[in-house]
């Protein structure tokens, strides 16, 4: 069970680690080639962000789901008689994002998927936000040092 657990685990973070960094990469080189206003181009890496983000939630609600649904795994607490993807989706919405309600929670080996989810938002959130501000620094001329203030 521990090998199927860490193979599940492990193909979590690395397909969020991944789905994270081709985004921010296409971004990277395709923002540059847009014809909008430099302003719109920083709006469009948020947006882009935000749905990378939720595709990782998915993937993360995706895993809770099956892993639940094995049943030796593990079992999510404080939802109705059913587990469903979508109450997976919201569990995982606030794994992600460390947010915790506590509201719901996982018991068996479904707690290290939790700590791993909680650990991969966070550095994938911190990712996108550093990312989001050299955005910003090349298309907002104030931020970038270029022109002085007075």
């Amino acid at each position: 069970m521990l090998l199927a657990v860490l193979a599940i685990n492990s193909i979590l973070v690395v397909a969020a680690v991944l789905v994270h960094y081709e985004l921010l990469y296409q971004m990277a080189h395709l923002t540059p080639h847009l014809h909008i206003p430099h302003r719109y181009r920083v709006l469009t890496g948020v947006l882009a962000v935000i749905v990378a983000h939720v595709i990782e939630i998915w993937l993360f609600a995706g895993g809770y789901f099956l892993m639940h649904a094995v049943g030796n795994m593990g079992d999510l607490h404080g939802f109705g008689v059913e587990v469903t993807l979508l109450e997976c989706s919201y569990f995982s919405f606030t794994t992600f994002t460390t947010l915790g309600y506590g509201d719901a929670y996982a018991t068996g080996w479904l707690r290290s998927t939790t700590g791993l989810e909680a650990l991969t938002g966070f550095v994938l959130i911190t990712w996108s936000a550093s990312f989001l501000f050299l955005e910003m620094q090349k298309y907002w001329p104030d931020l970038g040092g270029s022109r002085s203030r007075r």
